[in-house]
């Protein structure tokens, strides 16, 4: 007899024998589980195990697929059969370089940031200021916060934000889920509109910016993406939300495409960097604007959308700009309407000067 996979993971590993070794079990792959990694199956599986115990297992060709012997980063497929053998429980001394545990208040904020959860999906208004997954100097993302947080679920990004990109980020519970929301990212099938603060009066009206970007390109060791007749594909729909003078516009942007930086490579292009954009922005303004009280960039992804192709029904979520930028904007109102009444009075008095001369 087997067991199917979908089953909780209680369920899936056997009570611990007389010997003190469990038992073989012999595991059906269900959909959800299909197109993973042996070894991240059975990292699940016997969470308790020791990953060395649990790569020697494998090697030993004690773990079985279909009753083959298996390498660690083969993937199974629905309807496959994993022999998981007897195992003794172990504990291995602590690991002095080990990754240390998600805290609490990080966990907190993380659980608190989901707008939306179902059985398929959460959705999530990313704070500014967190990465989307950890790496490269950042101990935890938004993904592991998650996994600390939820132990028994699959988790998976569907997509990604920049880290200091607040908004709208999907996190797929199903591998079923990830994997049609994929074939939608592929397709373009998402409807993702962000909000956005650039300099200057931004004169051009609705524009649709169709410019390749060039994504592999590194300065300095750090990833730059610029507009290149040989990058790839990259479309962007800018329209006016709101004037502030001629100081900024806050704009609405639709990603036609989902290249890496798109939007502020774009906004860039138009002659029309992002307020609080460091790396492709304008850095005199950027201080101009801090002395305002803007101390991220101004990108927020306020909406997003999409036909699920398995249910047939339109999906959409929202999340208001943060408070923190609407206090923002309050005060570059105020700025902008002083700077408006300078301009008046300074027009007035060129144009009395010049009635006095005649």
């Amino acid at each position: 007899m087997t067991d199917n996979f979908t089953e909780s993971a209680l369920s899936l590993v056997a009570p611990e024998a007389p010997t003190g070794r469990t038992a073989v079990r012999l595991v059906t792959i269900g959909p959800e589980e299909a197109g993973q990694r042996v070894d991240r199956l059975l990292t699940r599986l016997l969470g308790t195990v020791p990953r060395s115990h649990l790569f020697r297992l494998l090697r030993k060709g004690e773990v079985r697929l279909n009753g083959k012997r298996v390498k660690p980063d083969s993937r199974v497929a629905e309807g496959d059969i994993l022999r998981v053998p007897p195992y003794r429980e172990q504990v291995e001394p602590a690991d002095p370089a080990a990754p240390k545990p998600v805290p609490p208040r990080l966990i907190e904020q993380i659980e608190a940031s989901i707008i939306h959860e179902d059985e398929r999906l959460l959705v999530l208004d990313k704070p500014s200021g967190i990465a989307v997954h950890g790496g490269s100097g950042i101990g935890f993302g938004v993904i592991e916060v998650l996994r600390a947080s939820r132990p028994d679920e699959t988790l998976e990004l569907v997509h990604r934000l920049d880290r200091d990109t607040s908004g709208c980020l999907l996190v797929a519970r199903k591998r079923s889920t990830l994997r049609s929301l994929h074939a939608l990212l592929r397709e373009d099938g998402f409807d993702k509109r962000y909000l956005t603060l650039v300099r200057g009066k931004w004169e051009l009206g609705r524009k649709l910016i169709d410019a390749p970007l060039r994504t592999d390109l590194r300065v300095g060791g750090e990833r730059t993406v610029k507009v290149d007749a040989n990058g790839k594909s990259a479309a962007s729909e800018f329209r006016v939300v709101q004037f502030y003078g001629r100081l900024a516009t806050l704009l609405e942007v639709r990603l036609l495409t989902g290249r890496t930086h798109q939007i502020r490579v774009h906004a860039e292009h138009a002659g029309h960097p992002i307020a609080g954009d460091e790396k492709y922005g304008d850095a005199a303004y950027n201080d101009q604007m801090a002395e305002l009280g803007l101390n991220r960039i101004f990108l927020h992804a306020h909406s997003i959308g999409y036909e699920d192709p398995q249910r047939q029904v339109t999906v959409s979520a929202s999340a208001p700009l943060p408070d923190a930028l609407k206090v923002f904007l309050d005060r570059l109102s105020s700025a902008a309407a002083s700077s408006k009444a300078r301009v008046r009075e300074a027009t007035g008095t060129r144009r009395e000067v010049r009635r006095r001369a005649k």
